[in-house]
């Protein structure tokens, strides 16, 4: 019985030995994953002599890719003297990028005098083409007395270009009496059109006694054919009674 007991004793210290021994082993891994992503808490203390050299060789070309890239948080302070010459250079000339193609954060005051000029020259062709074309904000201060009118003559044709096509960007104000008739007579065909045709939008309210009955014959027209192709579209209602026995009638004449 007491064989048993100090038997029953061993087997539990063994136990216990090797969940220790397995606790302490994922732990270890544990800490060195966290060590290896940069993610949690890295007790340098578990890491072997081998695993803390090659942890710190990690983490310094981490930092040094962070700081060539600019992405993440540099620490310049690990840097060696070759590595922050070439970070300073790539840095600078990131910046320039950022400068002259308005992505990025742009940093002037780190520019030299040519680029700074370089930089000052590009945003103003910039501001000229938005201002030309419309697209983007264009600032008037940065365009000279030549600019501005040229600016002024594009922005005109622009809206009489809108106007002609029946665009939404029309400013009927800016154009002059002779531009303001054409464009209306323009609208007053394509309305025509639309309530003859039964496409876009139909004003009534623009329609001459002569429109509105060109428009309602079209319109009649246009319901007897779609009645005769037993299209969806038909409303036999308005039918005439000549529309209606020529509907009625198959094409050898016989009734339906």
């Amino acid at each position: 019985m007491q064989r048993s007991v100090q038997v029953f004793l061993l087997i539990g210290v063994l136990v216990s030995y090797g969940f220790a021994q397995a606790t302490a082993g994922s732990s270890t891994k544990e800490n060195l994953r966290h060590c290896i992503d940069s993610i949690g808490t890295c007790d340098r203390s578990l890491l072997t002599d081998a695993q803390a050299t090659q942890i710190t060789s990690l983490q310094h070309e981490q930092n040094v890719w962070a700081c060539l890239t600019g992405y993440g948080e540099c620490d310049h302070s690990t840097l060696t003297a070759d590595e922050a010459k070439q970070i300073a250079t790539r840095q600078q000339r990131r910046n320039v990028l950022a400068c002259e193609t308005t992505i990025g954060d742009c940093n002037k005051s780190l520019l030299t005098p040519s680029q700074a000029a370089e930089v000052a020259k590009i945003q103003a062709d910039q501001n000229q083409l938005n201002c030309e074309t419309g697209v983007n904000s264009c600032d008037y201060s940065l365009l000279n007395a030549s600019q501005v009118l040229q600016i002024k003559r594009t922005e005109r044709e622009h809206n009489l270009l809108a106007c002609q096509t029946g665009q939404y960007l029309c400013d009927t104000s800016l154009l002059t009496a002779s531009e303001a008739n054409e464009v209306a007579q323009s609208n007053h065909q394509t309305n025509l059109l639309e309530c003859k045709t039964g496409n876009g939008y139909c004003d009534e309210s623009q329609l001459s006694p002569a429109d509105a009955k060109e428009a309602a014959a079209a319109q009649r027209e246009r319901n007897a054919l779609a009645c005769e192709a037993d299209d969806i579209t038909c409303d036999r209602s308005a039918l005439n009674v000549a529309q209606a026995r020529q509907n009625n009638a198959d094409p050898l004449g016989a009734s339906r």
